[in-house]
């Protein structure tokens, strides 16, 4: 079963006078034209979902991860992509912290070496006078 969306052509490009919506064999028509009221519109569109819902296979409901049993090896590979998905991300959080303290330990250390460097040319005018 493949679905499809078609425009049917109008003169005026900008609202179309009618979208059909092909499920199957159907072809469902929903009217969009700036004139027709809004809870027509709304109904049809509400139509339309019941059906598909409805008339729908019962595969298209829920994935096999969800429908199956608790205890296969779909379950168990979500919970070690999980898992591994949130090392990645740890991992990536301690790279960000080592890198800032790293940033502050060679700031501290250019800090100290300037003080040393300014305190040593005190020293030497303070001799020279």
């Amino acid at each position: 079963m493949r679905g499809y969306v078609r425009q049917v052509p109008t003169s005026n490009s900008q609202f179309p006078r009618q979208l059909a919506l092909g499920v199957g064999d159907w072809d469902l028509g929903v009217g969009t034209s700036p004139s027709s009221s809004k809870a027509a519109s709304t109904a049809r569109i509400v139509t339309v979902m019941a059906a598909m819902l409805f008339g729908g296979s019962s595969h298209l409901l829920a994935c096999p991860v969800c429908f199956g049993a608790a205890d296969s090896p779909l379950i168990d590979g979500a919970k070690l992509g999980v898992l591994v998905l949130v090392a990645v991300t740890l991992a990536v959080q301690v790279g960000f912290v080592s890198f800032f303290l790293y940033l502050r330990k060679r700031a501290k250390q250019v800090a100290e070496l300037d003080l040393e460097a300014e305190w040593s040319d005190l020293q030497r005018g303070a001799r020279s006078s």
